[in-house]
């Protein structure tokens, strides 16, 4: 286990200077000791420091007080964050003045930040700006070079359009100029590095990896090209002692939505890096996963009837308002959305109910009817089976504080970080292409290392769609032709990964994680959980069925004012068309002719999935085995 960064000086350091070096730190108190009492202490302390070390410490004593004040909603936020953000410049300026002068140096980790992308430029530039936003005003590291020294980036490629792929090389470039580190870890080279492995070490990592040829080295998956981009994070690792990797997805950024009286706001409150360094420094942990907040980080198969609930409410309210009224659609009563709120079988994940329905609130500003809020409302529905949740977006809550921890049992893809040891922890089981494939790590790495695979209060933005909307965006098991979406693809694999997420999740329960499961216990787990999933996706079918005939009839059966507005109102008149398509497309998805749910009720497509689950658990072990020789 390190030490904190002020136990390992050679030396201890003094200096005169040291009240003229902490100008943010001393107007800090003398601003806020007031409103946040513990400061006053803090004056009192910085008063009698003559050392640089303890100087450098106290500042992380004024950071929780500023962030419990920050985030209980009763002082002005953005002051406060201004704040906060320049004592971490400050102190960043301190530890390397400190460094300088003691001829000592900066033992903090360094970290290689893999980014895998597919078709998918808006996203990447909205991840790579997060990055060099939480770069920019916390300077984790310093970047007195013109760089930030101890952030490095990877931008792993998965495109199938050339045209997309050339987008994202001209984003790192960008960024790079901007005195980020990112290489671009094209497709090209990824062939290569894989095939610098022996033939038979590739063998056996086939599945962990890919096996596709050359001429469409593409598309591979979120988990082959995650594990792929581990190869490239190998080779830039310079110090394996010192190095954290850190996962996170192209859709994905390093801020949080911050619910204000006027709506959502976007923040960049949290200095991940500088937080998640201190946990692996102070801690066991070899893997370290973070949850997201903003969209939901499932699929839309999964959240259907309770969106459903939620869009029916909206119409019932509207239909209660007179068109041309103010929009009634803002400053809604709190009602946070709990864990898993939206989704269709929380249950099954052990959270608790929610209520039966949340509001819509209106994204608009300025003034304006109920006709436009209708507009805006039906331009996003079709949103949803890109994975947008229009009323159960999750917000964050800063709770204990940001570096306490607690037991992990599922791997958020988007938002995870490694040290070299726990480089072993791969997700495993991308050559089915399932979903869940992050829970279904979870359960046996948690299985293998207990208390060492840990969760922080450090989540992700996460954002499905861009300001570019559906049609710029590439979501695997999605296709849209004009108003038409297919997401049986997607639905599909959402019921099988389920299937080999509880099937794990049990058999770790009964077996030896560290060694290969019998086959005759998988077969068994699995046939239970089959037969308990067809039932409850039955329930769902039915339930699904039922709510959108409902809503079908509440819209365009019911005589409410905005079937008289259609007429002489073009906007209200495509609004109804949107929302018509989006109920033609729930029962496109979800009805009973529905590609997925045909494919899930053939007992020969089962038969063959659950032949695939059974093998790929057989196998586990031993392709554990390979990777773990890589390291």
């Amino acid at each position: 286990m390190n030490r904190p960064l002020q136990e390992r000086r050679s030396r201890s350091t003094s200096s005169p200077d040291l009240a003229s070096a902490s100008p943010s730190l001393q107007d800090c108190i003398a601003r806020h000791s007031t409103a946040i009492p513990g400061l006053a202490e803090l004056g009192k302390r910085l008063a009698a420091t003559r050392d640089a070390d303890a100087l450098i410490e106290l500042y992380e004593h004024a950071y929780p007080l500023l962030e419990q004040a920050m985030w209980s909603g009763e002082t002005d936020f953005h002051a406060l964050l201004a704040t906060y953000q320049a004592l971490f410049r400050e102190q960043e300026t301190l530890i390397a003045q400190r460094c300088k002068h003691a001829q000592v140096s900066d033992d903090r980790h360094h970290f290689i930040l893999g980014i895998p992308v597919a078709d998918r430029p808006p996203h990447l530039r909205a991840c790579l700006e997060s990055i060099y936003q939480v770069c920019t005003l916390f300077d984790y590291g310093g970047h007195a070079s013109g760089r930030w020294d101890k952030i490095q980036v990877v931008v792993s490629e998965d495109s199938r359009d050339e045209a997309n792929v050339r987008r994202h090389i001209e984003l790192v470039d960008e960024y790079r100029q901007k005195g980020l580190r990112v290489v671009h870890f094209g497709l090209a080279e990824q062939y290569e590095l894989l095939h610098a492995l022996s033939p038979s070490t590739r063998e056996r990592l086939g599945t962990l990896l890919t096996t596709q040829p050359k001429d469409r080295f593409y598309l591979k998956g979120q988990a082959a090209n995650r594990n792929l981009s581990y190869l490239k994070c190998l080779q830039l690792t310079e110090d394996p002692r010192n190095t954290l990797y850190y996962l996170i997805d192209s859709d994905q950024s390093l801020c949080v939505n911050r619910q204000t009286a006027s709506g959502e706001e976007i923040v960049y409150a949290l200095n991940y890096f500088h937080a998640i360094d201190k946990i692996f420094r102070s801690t066991d942990t070899l893997m370290l996963t973070g949850k997201m907040v903003g969209d939901p980080p499932v699929s839309p198969a999964v959240m259907a009837a309770n969106f459903l609930d939620d869009v029916s409410a909206f119409f019932v309210r509207l239909a209660t308002l007179p068109a041309d009224q103010a929009c009634q659609f803002h400053a809604l009563p709190a009602q946070p959305v709990g864990d898993a709120a939206y989704h269709d079988m929380a249950k099954l994940f052990g959270f608790d109910n929610q209520p039966a329905t949340f509001p819509y609130a209106c994204r608009l500003s300025g003034d304006h009817d109920h006709h436009a809020c209708l507009t805006e409302f039906a331009r996003r529905l079709n949103a949803f089976f890109f994975g947008e949740h229009l009323t159960r977006k999750t917000g964050f809550g800063y709770g204990k504080g940001f570096t306490a921890l607690a037991p992990a049992r599922t791997v958020y893809p988007g938002n995870y970080i490694v040290n070299y040891a726990g480089l072993k922890y791969v997700i495993p089981f991308g050559h089915l292409r399932l979903r869940m494939s992050g829970p279904t790590a979870g359960r046996l790495i948690a299985a293998e290392i207990g208390h060492r695979f840990a969760s922080f209060n450090m989540p992700n933005l996460h954002r499905r769609t861009t300001d570019a909307g559906p049609g710029d965006d590439f979501r695997p098991g999605v296709e849209l032709d004009e108003a038409r979406v297919d997401v049986s693809n997607e639905f599909e694999r959402q019921f099988f990964g389920d299937l080999m997420l509880f099937s794990t999740e049990a058999l770790v329960k009964q077996a030896d994680v560290t060694r290969p499961f019998a086959q005759d216990a998988i077969e068994a787990v699995v046939a239970q959980k089959e037969a308990e999933l067809l039932a409850l996706y039955q329930q769902k079918h039915d339930a699904i069925a039922d709510k959108n005939r409902h809503l079908a009839a509440l819209v365009f059966e019911s005589g409410h004012w905005w079937l008289h507005a259609a007429e002489h109102s073009p906007d209200v008149a495509q609004a109804l068309r949107q929302a018509r398509a989006f109920i033609d497309n729930i029962d496109r998805n979800f009805g009973e002719h529905a590609a997925a749910w045909r494919q899930i009720q053939s007992a020969g497509h089962r038969a063959e999935r659950r032949r695939q689950i059974v093998e790929a658990l057989m196998n586990y072990r031993a392709e554990r085995d390979a990777w773990d020789s890589l390291f």
